[in-house]
């Protein structure tokens, strides 16, 4: 990951790139979500670690940072004979590229008021010193 905000402009992303960039993902955590989004069904931890060929608990932990940043749905499976289990599926596209616009929204509008604040600050800082 690039150290500054120009660096960052400078490199080639892609679009999984955001997952990184606005939410702090991990390359697994990108490719755990690519094959939620590839797979046809949803898909169980045991079926996750599997295909992602890791440890269950691993990839248990990729979908929790991928649920937690609102990028996967779970849902409660229940057996005839009582038990259940859970099956992952991704948000909605439009979903998530929604929240993703919001989230850079308002980071422009703190930028902006940040880069205003600094405009003040030092035109202040020259104003004084020019008077003195």
């Amino acid at each position: 990951m690039a150290d500054s905000m120009s660096e960052y402009l400078k490199t080639d992303m892609e679009c999984e790139g955001l997952l990184e960039c606005m939410h702090g993902l991990k390359n697994l955590d990108k490719e755990t979500f690519k094959l939620l989004a590839e797979s046809s069904e949803q898909l169980t931890i045991d079926e996750i670690a599997d295909r992602i060929d890791r440890e269950r608990s691993t990839a248990y932990r990729s979908i929790q940072r991928l649920m937690q940043a609102g990028f996967v749905q779970k849902e409660q499976v229940n057996y005839e004979q009582g038990g259940y289990y859970h099956v992952y599926s991704p948000t909605s596209p439009d979903e998530i590229a929604a929240d993703m616009q919001r989230m850079l929204n308002d980071w422009y509008a703190k930028m902006g008021q940040l880069v205003q604040e600094f405009e003040d600050k030092y035109n202040q800082s020259q104003q004084v010193a020019v008077v003195e």
